[in-house]
């Protein structure tokens, strides 16, 4: 048997293949986008794909099951409470799947989402061996009930659906659907397995004695919710999507009215950039699910890169998030426009005689958590909607914990017509002196 993990680390996303070395066959389970890793481990080991399975219908990436069948002609298995809109078998609970010799039974657990299924692996001799948990156990947490139905009434389910994974065997092995880095669960530890066992100890989820506390401590709506979200989930419910077209080098540097993304790093954005250009870094953290939050679904948008291999590494990027309308890409972007930062050390000065306006760009929860006095607070996703509503009659900087948020947010701000400048080295955690103010959450 064969069962390969295969980690977006960018999104927190974990999908897997699985086969039967003996039978040739295998499948893949919560297919990304990127199907090619796929395709290539299964070429390397001499197998056939067949099927895919999904655990459920993912909200925060573009599922590969529609490329897997129209290119591999691979069938397509979910629960029918997903009401999908393209051809399927339908999953039931308790049913057995098989892959070669390998089975994977099917065990509804719906909470995340109510068609959700997690699959139980068992080897050739029947032996229980590991759990593809989807978007229900995680490790060290559990999944957020509030993106299809009401938080509460999700975690009601969620409830009763962690309590029946934790009757299997301490040794089964968990392999879950996210890592840390999802918007699909918050908590949640980096490490990519745990077993039964463990999570029973020390996951904090499985550690409420009643329905009532869990639905308590789970049911209200916390986290953002992933951006793109409707649009993700319909056309991960809808027709296939089959494989984006070839991403070209466009011979202008005219964008041509589409939207300049700018996925060099920050110091090379800085030193010169097209006129309009929104700098979102492709070597930074969670790069997919920040253009995300500021790009439309629809928009179309011009790369502007320092290599092909960086345009084709940010195109793939936005791929997964359903931003798909891209115009090509350019390596050699004109330097019509410079960013001048500020410093740490220069921005109280600043501040004292009220020549700039400070835009704090993080999340509430880290605001929450303490702030600099006199700043305001916008989130850096926000600042796109506003735009040249923010105040321009000052300059404006923007800071958040280490310089990449005010970094985005100050060239969308800058893209807008602001004269805005980030604080690229260090942010409020840094600030002189500890000078920061603290208060409760939710003040």
């Amino acid at each position: 048997m064969i069962l390969q993990q295969f980690v977006d680390a960018g999104l927190g996303c974990a999908s897997y293949l699985i086969g039967d070395e003996k039978a040739g066959v295998a499948a893949v389970v919560d297919p990304a986008f990127a199907i090619e890793q796929y395709v290539a481990e299964a070429e390397r080991e001499g197998l056939r794909l067949e099927r895919t399975l999904e655990t459920h219908t993912h909200a925060d990436h573009l599922s590969g099951h529609g490329r897997l069948a129209l290119d591999h002609g691979c069938s397509v298995a979910i629960h029918s409470a997903a009401e999908a809109e393209f051809e399927h078998e339908a999953l039931e609970d308790g049913a057995e799947i098989g892959v070669g010799d390998v089975r994977l039974r099917v065990l509804h657990t719906p909470g995340h989402r109510p068609e959700h299924c997690a699959f139980l692996v068992l080897d050739e001799a029947g032996e229980e061996k590991a759990l593809l948990t989807g978007d229900s156990l995680f490790v060290g947490e559990a999944a957020r009930p509030d993106l299809a139905v009401g938080a509460r009434e999700g975690a009601e389910g969620l409830f009763d659906s962690l309590r029946r994974l934790t009757e299997l065997d301490d040794a089964v092995e968990v392999l879950p659907g996210h890592v840390a880095g999802s918007l699909c669960g918050s908590g949640m530890s980096a490490q990519r397995s745990t077993t039964i066992g463990f999570e029973k100890r020390f996951n904090r989820a499985l550690q409420f004695g009643s329905a009532a506390e869990f639905v308590d401590a789970y049911g209200s709506p916390a986290q953002l919710r992933p951006p793109n979200m409707d649009r993700i989930v319909a056309l991960n419910r809808g027709p296939f999507v089959g494989a984006p077209p070839k991403l070209d080098e466009l011979e202008s540097t005219d964008a041509g009215g589409a939207t300049i993304l700018d996925v060099r790093d920050v110091d090379t954005f800085a030193t010169g950039h097209a006129h309009g250009a929104i700098n979102v870094p492709v070597e930074g953290s969670m790069f997919a699910t920040k253009a995300a939050f500021l790009l439309e679904p629809e928009e179309r948008i011009v790369l502007h890169a320092a290599s092909r291999d960086q345009a084709e590494r940010a195109a793939a990027g936005l791929h997964s998030v359903a931003l798909l309308e891209l115009a090509g890409y350019v390596t050699r972007p004109p330097a019509d426009e410079r960013v001048d930062d500020v410093g740490l050390d220069d921005l109280q000065a600043l501040l004292d005689r009220g020549d700039v306006e400070v835009i704090d760009v993080r999340e509430k929860d880290e605001r929450d958590g303490g702030y600099i006095p006199g700043t305001r607070h916008v989130p850096y996703r926000l600042l796109r909607v506003m735009g040249a509503s923010v105040d321009g009659d000052r300059p404006v900087v923007t800071i958040c914990n280490t310089g990449a948020r005010a970094a985005i947010a100050a060239s969308v701000l800058s893209a807008a017509g602001v004269d805005a400048r980030p604080v690229l080295h260090g942010g409020v955690p840094s600030w002189p002196g500890q000078k920061v103010e603290f208060r409760r959450c939710g003040s």
